[in-house]
């Protein structure tokens, strides 16, 4: 009985292929040593690039700063600009408010006044910008001909630009902060990059462990004298191989420092 099981044993075995028949031990030895070499290489890479994309992430993190600070810098410029303006227009409301008094009352020594106080005034304080909002016209109304009747049809036009607030625009607003919302979102794309530096730096870190555990079961291939186990151990570290190429063509490669420029 036991002897027809050895038999039945015998011709199992027998009808079956040692895994991966097609290397003897001469040929195990080479691959391993192949492997060896290209995931030690492959590992020196990923952990260059990593390296870069950490560095990117620290200059863009600090350039980010510093863009964030000029925006900041000129936020506040333009804050002052807007109040300064208002205040601006609001005198120059005034003294409309008294040309249009005295014209109305028939004063036209206090017309005069007022006219020769709101161009010296428009002149030494009000922008081009804003001069443009409210249709003053500095030329015109300074070239000392037939001023006050330039400026009394200004504030008497159809349009309503000379006596309606600039500050009414939303856009003409907003144009004050034109720069400073310019380097702030110049700021936050730059923090966007680092942020994805740091990401794909810390997906090379993963590469580079997977690598490890490649480099470490290929290392340990020659510890086995079953060959069965060596293949086994060869065959998990080329599938580790395998998947760490496979995740790293996926990573983006840094958009500069080192040999990217």
């Amino acid at each position: 009985m036991a002897e027809e099981n050895a038999k039945k044993a015998e011709k199992k075995t027998e009808g079956k292929k040692p895994f991966l028949a097609f290397l003897d031990e001469n040929k195990l030895e080479i691959v391993t040593v192949i492997m060896l070499g290209i995931t030690a290489l492959l590992t020196a890479w990923a952990s260059y690039v990593g390296s870069i994309h950490g560095g990117n992430q620290a200059t863009n993190y600090a350039t980010s700063n510093n863009l964030s600070s000029d925006g900041n810098a000129l936020y506040n410029s333009a804050v002052q600009s807007l109040t300064q303006d208002m205040d601006v227009w609001n005198t120059i409301q005034d003294y409309e408010i008294e040309i249009m008094y005295a014209d109305s009352v028939g004063d036209q020594a206090g017309l005069e006044a007022y006219v020769w106080k709101l161009q010296w005034f428009c002149m030494d304080n009000l922008s081009s910008d804003m001069a443009a909002i409210i249709g003053y016209d500095y030329d015109a109304f300074n070239d000392g001909n037939n001023d006050t009747e330039d400026i009394l049809a200004w504030i008497y036009d159809g349009s309503g630009k000379a006596v309606t607030s600039p500050f009414v625009d939303q856009e003409f607003i907003d144009s004050y902060f034109y720069d400073a919302n310019a380097k702030l979102d110049e700021a936050q794309a730059v923090l966007e990059q680092g942020q994805q530096d740091n990401a794909n730096g810390d997906k090379f870190s993963l590469v580079s462990v997977i690598y490890s555990v490649a480099l470490f079961l290929l290392g340990i291939v020659g510890v086995f004298k079953n060959q069965t186990n060596k293949k086994v151990v060869l065959a998990i570290s080329v599938v580790c191989l395998l998947i760490a190429v496979i995740f790293m063509i996926t990573i983006p490669l840094p958009t500069s420092g080192g040999i990217f420029g």
